[in-house]
């Protein structure tokens, strides 16, 4: 019995050691700190940071992974009080939860020469619903403020030892001290992933730990003379070695968030314990490393994935009836695309498995992303037409750099026929055969084939998404412009506008308008084919703007990009690490035709230009000529792929630096 209880669940639990920081021991110097010395730019600093994972057994329940964290902050500035929140999401499947427990924080602020504590409450701590698969609790330090430093501490409890979270060393503020550490038994074996570029080396030691097992054995009854009943208690002790992984770390600089990165989480320093195996005294090896072909396999036979896509008679009849009179496949794969963004709402809600289920989705007309998707797959398999689920980790999800089912959090519907191939989304109304919404540009998907197998596809647009702006602009002796502006969307562009303009109120859209271009007064704003996805979108609208020319006695010196020119290079930092995303490839045209005022003449004109990135990653084309009161320009900027090597960067960087100068060269104009 001793035995069978040991296989079945063993741990173990080493005791909390005293850590460097204690809790509620804040000092008044902390509290009087009005910058942090690490970067003085920090909205917020760790002070302290401390984490330990570890396993625990109960004889009663087995193994536990238990998640100690304990963190003190210090806020500089309003921005910083945003780290009074705190988030902690908590995972479910079926009977079994993760559950917080032990919660305790204070807010000490300085009062005087005194310190006060505001302590959080009960009635402070919220916890909801995120999904089928996750929870989230939720708690907001009381009377934050300015210079106040947040301190709090809490417990999780998790049955799901094989999967532990990842260690994060750098975040968005920079840290002072961190320690977190890992303890795992000798019967458990760990890989350790690494991820981002802040190189972090564990100290490892091994240590003794010792587990006892309490066992009751009851004797007597009928057996005995008397008829009386005998209980035994007995323990035993099982000694094994613990492998500690401490990780110790102080002056932490800020990972500083940079233009067009897709998830900064992708490049954040961190480290992920997997597990391999377990091996226990007197039984074999269970494996658990995961490959991607396991985690695919797993997914493909889940009944809340896979046997959703099997599931036929709910649909079938509308189906039928919706593309019996087509023959072509690409025709019947349009309408039932067309015919599920219009019947089924998305709930908002993320996911590659099903919350209620694919039936239950199509009679009540909303569902999260896999009920649509899933659905939509089914049926364009059902009309002939073959499709494939593909997995996606959203833009917020990250790149999915290891094998793990929480890899990724999306699927869309792949499309194979003879002469095209695409993706595609039903959850947005606006989306487009190979024109996914923006949260999906992620790198590559994984498309699972038949019985479970898989192979990756990009997830990237290779067609650019075009503005074209057509400008006619009359200028007075004063440098107030007035005139009309066109402009015309397609792909990507096209999407984002749609999105953006028929989910706000029209009055806040032309208000933003004015405001982006600084003070613009606009009139007769028209929109055509926002919800005719077969067209591209139109937009114009007329306009007035004063100060657009510098006077200078009888000239006139202005840009001939007004408002539209780019004002500074983004990029600013001297090198970069990360790879620059787009998200899709774009290629903006502006042609601009100016009147000057009557009784002027063009004294001096920009020249023209063309910048070709090497690799064929983009091109710059200035052209400008002028004639009479009459000028003309033609601006081209293009990027042709979604995503540039941080190697390009230097050459990326200078190319914008050349595209500002140019479009900021001024025309002069003077009285004749």
């Amino acid at each position: 019995m001793r035995k069978l209880l040991f296989l079945m669940g063993f741990g173990f639990a080493l005791s909390l050691q005293a850590q460097d920081y204690d809790f509620g021991d804040v000092s008044k110097a902390e509290l009087k700190e009005s910058y942090c010395d690490i970067d003085s730019t920090a909205s917020a600093c760790y002070l302290y940071k401390y984490r330990k994972t570890y396993l625990n057994y109960e004889q009663s329940t087995g193994f536990e992974l238990i998640t100690e964290v304990h963190e003190r902050i210090k806020i500089y500035n309003k921005e910083g009080l945003g780290y009074a929140t705190k988030s902690v999401k908590l995972f479910k499947n079926g009977n079994e939860d993760e559950q917080l427990n032990g919660i305790k924080g204070y807010t000490y602020s300085l009062v005087g020469d005194e310190i006060s504590k505001d302590k959080l409450k009960k009635d402070g701590v919220f916890k909801t619903e995120l999904s089928k698969y996750r929870d989230e609790v939720k708690f907001t330090m009381p009377n934050a403020n300015v210079g106040s430093i947040i301190e709090f501490k809490y417990k999780v409890n998790s049955p799901f030892f094989t999967n532990v979270e990842a260690f994060v060393f750098q975040h968005d503020i920079p840290t002072k001290k961190l320690n977190s550490k890992f303890e795992s038994p000798e019967y458990f074996s760990f890989k350790l992933n690494t991820k981002g570029y802040m190189s972090v080396v564990p100290h490892v030691e091994r240590k003794p730990g010792k587990i006892t097992l309490h066992n009751k054995t009851r004797t007597g009854g009928d057996s005995a003379r008397d008829g009386s009943v005998r209980t035994t208690y007995t323990s035993e002790n099982i000694d094994f070695l613990t492998t500690v992984s401490t990780y110790d770390l102080e002056n932490i600089p800020a990972l500083k968030k940079e233009p067009y990165v897709n998830n900064i989480d992708n490049y954040r320093s961190s480290v992920k314990y997997e597990l391999s195996y377990t091996q226990f005294p007197n039984s074999g090896t269970k494996n658990y490393t995961t490959t991607w072909e396991d985690v695919v396999k797993r997914i493909y036979e889940s009944s809340s994935f896979g046997g959703e896509l099997s599931k036929t008679g709910y649909f079938k009849n509308d189906i039928d009836v919706l593309t019996r009179d087509i023959s072509d496949p690409i025709e019947r794969a349009s309408r039932i695309y067309n015919f599920v963004k219009t019947k089924i709402k998305w709930n908002g809600y993320y996911g590659y498995l099903v919350n209620d289920g694919v039936r239950k989705a199509y009679k009540n007309q909303v569902g999260n992303v896999a009920e649509i998707n899933l659905m939509l797959t089914a049926m364009l398999n059902h009309a002939g037409v073959k499709a494939y689920p593909v997995l996606v980790s959203t833009r917020q999800n990250g790149i999915p750099l290891f094998p793990t089912r929480e890899g990724y959090n999306y699927v869309v519907t792949y499309v194979k026929d003879a002469n095209q191939e695409f993706l595609l989304d039903a959850t947005s109304n606006y989306s487009l055969p190979n024109i996914l919404p923006f949260r999906t540009l992620n790198w590559q998907g994984r498309v699972i084939t038949e019985h479970g197998n898989s192979k990756l596809i990009n997830l990237y647009p290779n067609s650019l998404s075009k503005n074209d702006y057509t400008i006619m602009v009359n200028m007075d002796n004063e440098g107030t412009i007035t005139g009309g502006c066109r402009s015309v969307k397609t792909g990507h562009s096209a999407l984002d506008f749609r999105i953006k303009y028929n989910n706000q109120n029209k009055d806040q859209y032309l208000e933003d308008l004015e405001s982006k271009y600084g003070d613009l007064e606009v009139s007769d704003f028209s929109v055509k084919n926002e919800n005719d996805l077969t067209k591209p979108v139109m937009q114009s609208y007329k306009f007035i703007k004063e100060a657009q020319a510098d006077v200078v006695g009888d000239k006139l010196y202005f840009s001939p990009m007004f408002y539209f020119k780019i004002d500074e290079n983004p990029f600013k930092l001297e090198n970069r690490d990360y790879p620059i995303d787009f998200g899709y490839p774009t290629k903006n045209v502006y042609k601009i035709i100016i009147n000057i005022p009557e009784g002027y003449k063009i004294d001096e004109l920009p020249e023209g230009t063309a910048v070709v990135l090497p690799d064929n990653l983009g091109a710059f084309k200035y052209n400008l000529k002028g004639n009479g009161r009459n000028i003309q320009l033609v601006v081209s900027t293009q990027i042709n792929s979604a995503i540039v090597n941080p190697t390009h960067y230097e050459i990326l960087k200078m190319y914008i630096s050349q595209l500002v100068e140019k479009e900021a060269e001024q025309i002069v104009i003077s009285k004749v």
